[in-house]
């Protein structure tokens, strides 16, 4: 079973707009009532026998059942014959509301999490139909239940021999989407592990240094633009909340932060590209993004976005494109002589590899090919490995250009391995 999801930009009329932003605004009611139904049920069972609040008490009946996701989907088919605003709404839909925060009481328990927090107007930007019609989809137009026909901007053609499943409308600064799920029940086996393997180091000097000597400069998505983005804060700030300025202003706001996100994307998407243009099987660090991300240059890392860029992007390109993407162990990588395999200890703030058996290079691009020399070995493959006060680059270029054109055909030949 392969699962795809292609995402459209919808064009709606405007019966059709106000539509969904009256299903928002109910799914987010409901999510904020099923929440507080959960957390009150909580918070009964833990009063202290001997003494009671001077706020408030949570008096619940002892024999009430926990409201699981089965039991608050029983309450909401009661309440839609009373209340009119929620018959207006698929079902369907707000089921998957009372889904969703049932997930979401699962990984909190799972991963130690506080409780999902009640969404303020406007902050539910997401519905979702597990269930389509017959025949949803036409050229340039998309049936959802409730919504009929709408018209969408099709990018690109839907994939053949996929069936659609399920479709999620998502509203954001610069319009309303369409995110269409589409599965095909076919097995593509995983790509083999021969060819040319390229190791991939990534950081913040470059973007990322591999071992084909390729460095790619790390655009400062929201540094550049932090400055712009503050000013549009600040007049936020001075508006009247609610008013129409302060919409208008929240609208420039919300768009620049949706022009940074995507122009990180695209980003990513290009590099992914030009990594499988040239490599069969990439290598890459398996890194503690989390741990990176609250350091001392967290906005920095969280700018570059290397784990959207190594976890999302990258693997998925790789996949459609029949490349395999492998992760190897970071430890040591930056100590490690790509030559010799002698420990060279060098602090965060020395940019250049020097080993006493002559190995001269780029701390970045050491570290890659370390990162290929131990896939090459793990997987039984033959690894250049020079002599002892034998220089493994005479000279390493840094611009994507020089690395692309090289010194020698020896050299290209001993990195590419």
């Amino acid at each position: 079973m392969i699962t795809l999801t292609y995402e459209y930009k919808l064009k709606p009329t405007k019966q059709q707009v106000e539509q969904i932003d009256h299903d928002l605004e109910v799914c987010r009611r409901v999510w904020n009532y099923a929440l507080k139904e959960r957390k009150d049920w909580i918070a009964s069972r833990k009063c202290p026998v001997n003494a009671c609040s001077l706020r408030s008490e949570y008096i619940i009946p002892a024999d009430e059942p926990y409201p699981s996701f089965s039991v608050q989907c029983q309450r909401l088919t009661e309440a839609k014959r009373l209340n009119t605003d929620l018959a207006s709404v698929n079902a369907q839909v707000l089921q998957q509301i009372l889904r969703r925060l049932d997930q979401a009481f699962d990984r909190r328990k799972k991963l130690g999490f506080g409780f999902p927090r009640f969404k303020k107007p406007g902050q539910m930007r997401s519905f979702s139909f597990p269930q389509l019609g017959k025949m949803p989809l036409k050229n340039g137009s998309v049936q959802l239940p409730g919504l009929g026909w709408m018209a969408i901007r099709q990018s690109r053609h839907y994939p053949e021999g996929f069936a659609v499943k399920q479709a999620r409308v998502v509203k954001r600064a610069s319009g309303y989407y369409v995110m269409l799920t589409f599965q095909a029940d076919i097995v593509i086996p995983d790509p083999p592990l021969v060819g040319h393997v390229v190791g991939v180091d990534v950081g913040l000097e470059y973007f990322l240094s591999t071992s084909d000597r390729l460095q790619l400069e790390r655009p400062k998505f929201f540094v550049d633009l932090q400055r712009k983005l503050k000013s549009l804060q600040r007049r936020l700030k001075r508006k009247q909340i609610g008013s129409a300025n302060w919409k208008k202003a929240q609208l420039k706001v919300s768009r620049l932060y949706e022009h940074i996100a995507n122009a990180r994307k695209d980003f990513h998407f290009k590099v992914a590209h030009q990594l499988c243009d040239v490599a069969d099987v990439i290598v890459v660090e398996a890194l503690n993004l989390i741990g990176l991300s609250r350091g001392m240059l967290g906005k920095h890392m969280l700018d570059a976005g290397h784990g959207q860029f190594l976890n999302s992007v990258l693997p998925w390109v790789g996949f459609k494109r029949g490349k395999a993407v492998v992760k190897e162990k970071a430890a040591g990588t930056s100590q490690e002589c790509p030559a010799c395999g002698e420990a060279v200890r060098k602090t965060l703030s020395t940019r250049w590899h020097e080993c006493p058996c002559g190995c001269s290079m780029p701390r970045d691009i050491a570290s890659s090919l370390v990162l290929r020399n131990r896939f090459q070995q793990r997987c039984g493959m033959s690894s250049v490995k020079n002599a002892p006060g034998e220089v493994l680059v005479g000279s390493v270029l840094h611009s994507s250009q020089d690395s692309v054109n090289g010194e020698s055909p020896a050299i290209r030949e001993a990195l590419a391995g």
